[in-house]
């Protein structure tokens, strides 16, 4: 196994950023259901710009060492990971085994998409 490189951590980084960014974007109004839904929205669309700003160039630079299975891949584990965390800690809503399988179903999806340029 090659070791990890800046060109294969960078990407993970900025995807791990961006995916912070994405998920208040979209779920972080659900705190505050008492406010207008077109400030939601405007709220929502000035956090999504920084997403964009470190998800594009993530995955230009991921293209480099990552196929696009892979960084989508990667995306998709990043994604639940943080929207996991940010469940607990930002909505205060608890996770059941169900969705622990279901995660573990999606990591072993990953698993094999990364098996496959071995």
């Amino acid at each position: 196994m090659p070791a990890m490189t800046t060109a294969h951590l960078t990407p993970i980084l900025m995807l791990i950023g961006s995916n912070i960014f994405m998920t208040f974007a979209w779920y972080g109004h659900l705190s505050y259901k008492s406010t207008a839904i077109w400030l939601a929205i405007l709220a929502s669309w000035m956090i999504a710009l920084p997403e964009y700003m470190l998800a594009v160039p993530a995955n230009r630079i991921g293209s480099a060492v990552y196929s696009a299975a892979e960084l989508k891949t990667m995306q998709e584990v990043i994604t639940l990971t943080v929207f996991a965390l940010f469940s607990v800690f930002w909505l205060k809503e608890s996770l059941t085994w169900q969705h622990g399988v279901g995660f573990a179903l999606i990591a072993a999806g990953a698993f094999f998409i990364f098996q496959a340029k071995a």
